[in-house]
């Protein structure tokens, strides 16, 4: 590592770092699951899972690096790389969410459902905005702006790169969250009538709003590697509690009752 890292060399280093003890982490969670939970357990599963994304995680990272799709690699493929490695990490905070909601005697529940469906496609396209998150992020890394005009115009410009042009679908789909969310989230919370999924729904909507806060402040500032950072943790935040919120609906959800015969 250089003697005076910047911002990029100092949060390289620290995700390697945190990359190895996460693994050891996740090696220990499956190991207290085995010895606490009987075998069968659905916490034993999900830990299980946890640990097959983890190093699923790790290989993906890996295959950045040797691919070299680091640094100023502005290779389409590297789109990709970056897309599915957020997409994974998406999926190890799925796995290990649920690992602590079953820890902590939440109950199963299933999608199989009008509101499961509705909450399955919500958590769908949050994934999707992550993903175009990440990357506007490497475009806004890749293609840095002089100034707020110079970079609006390098987004519209036809000659831009496709990394840059695609920063323009990021606040479109962020917006459209926003209306997905309004409109599915207090429905359900008003549906489901319980103090536990209210917080979670009001943590998610002020976690939310406050993220397209922070997405204004990042365009205005040109993009700064520690606010896109703060951005990431806060995406993060949002789909844990997305997450905690539909694991909560669907478990609290009222069965139909079943129709009756025509006598």
């Amino acid at each position: 590592m250089p003697l005076s890292p910047g911002w990029e060399t100092l949060i390289e280093f620290g995700h390697r770092a945190t990359s190895g003890v996460d693994l050891l982490l996740v090696v220990g969670l499956v190991w207290g699951a085995r010895r606490v939970y009987p075998a069968g357990s659905p916490v034993r599963g999900a830990a299980w899972a946890s640990l097959v994304v983890m190093l699923l995680e790790a290989l993906l990272g890996a295959g950045l690096v040797l691919l070299e799709y680091v640094a100023d690699n502005k290779e389409l493929a590297r789109g990709w790389w970056v897309g599915g490695h957020l997409l994974n990490t998406y999926v190890l905070l799925l796995v290990l969410t649920w690992t602590a909601y079953l820890a902590s005697g939440g109950k199963s529940f299933s999608f199989r459902s009008r509101l499961g469906l509705r909450l399955g496609f919500v958590l769908f396209w949050v994934a999707a905005l992550g993903m175009t998150g990440a990357l506007t992020a490497l475009g806004d890394t890749l293609f840095p702006a002089e100034d707020l005009a110079s970079g609006t115009a390098m987004t519209f410009s036809p000659d831009s790169h496709l990394f840059v042009r695609l920063r323009v679908w990021h606040p479109i789909m962020a917006l459209a969250t926003g209306v997905l969310l309004l409109a599915t989230i207090w429905p359900t919370t008003m549906a489901v009538n319980t103090p536990r999924a209210s917080r979670w729904a009001s943590y998610l909507l002020a976690l939310f709003f406050g993220q397209m806060a922070l997405g204004l402040l990042n365009l205005w500032l040109l993009a700064p590697v520690w606010l896109q950072v703060i951005h990431l943790l806060m995406a993060d935040l949002i789909w844990i509690v997305l997450i905690l919120f539909a694991a909560e609906a669907l478990s609290r959800q009222v069965p139909q009752p079943a129709a009756q015969p025509a006598s």
